[in-house]
C-alpha cells in the first residue's frame, strides 16, 4: 500500500471526509450525471438536479468541517455527520418502500449511506 493509501485505511474520518468532498463537488457540478449515476431520473423530474446540488453542498460542508477542526469540535462534526447519513438511509429505504424511486436507485443510494454510518461510528469508537 502506498503511504497516502495506508493513511486513508487507517483512519476512517479523512477518508469519508474526501470522500464526502469529492463526491459533492461532483454533485454541484454536474448534478444531471451524479443523479443518473445514483439511478434518479433528472429528465422526468426537473428537481432532481437542484436536489442534488443541495446534497452536493451538504456534502461538501460535512467534508471541510470534519477535515479543519479538531478534539471534541471534530468529535461532534463526525456525529453530526453520522445522524446526516443515518437520515439519508433512511429516507432512502423510505422512498424505495413507498415507490417514489425504483428498488435498484433505493440500493444505490442506501448502501453508501449505511457505509457512511459504518464509518462515522468507527471513527466515534476510535476517538473514544
Amino acid at each position: 500500500m502506498s503511504g497516502h493509501a495506508s493513511v486513508l485505511a487507517m483512519n476512517p474520518v479523512i477518508g469519508l471526509s474526501l470522500g464526502r468532498i469529492a463526491v459533492g463537488a461532483a454533485a454541484v457540478a454536474n448534478p444531471q450525471l451524479v443523479a443518473k449515476n445514483l439511478g434518479l431520473d433528472p429528465v422526468s423530474n426537473p428537481q432532481v438536479p437542484y436536489v442534488t446540488r443541495l446534497f452536493g453542498l451538504r456534502e461538501v460542508a460535512l467534508g471541510l468541517a470534519t477535515l479543519t477542526t479538531g478534539g471534541r469540535s471534530r468529535t461532534g462534526v463526525i456525529g453530526i455527520g453520522v445522524l446526516v447519513d443515518a437520515g439519508d438511509a433512511a429516507t432512502s429505504y423510505l422512498a424505495m418502500q413507498d415507490g417514489q424511486i425504483s428498488r435498484k436507485a433505493g440500493l444505490t443510494l442506501l448502501a453508501p449511506a449505511v457505509g457512511a454510518v459504518a464509518s462515522g461510528l468507527l471513527a466515534l469508537v476510535r476517538r473514544g
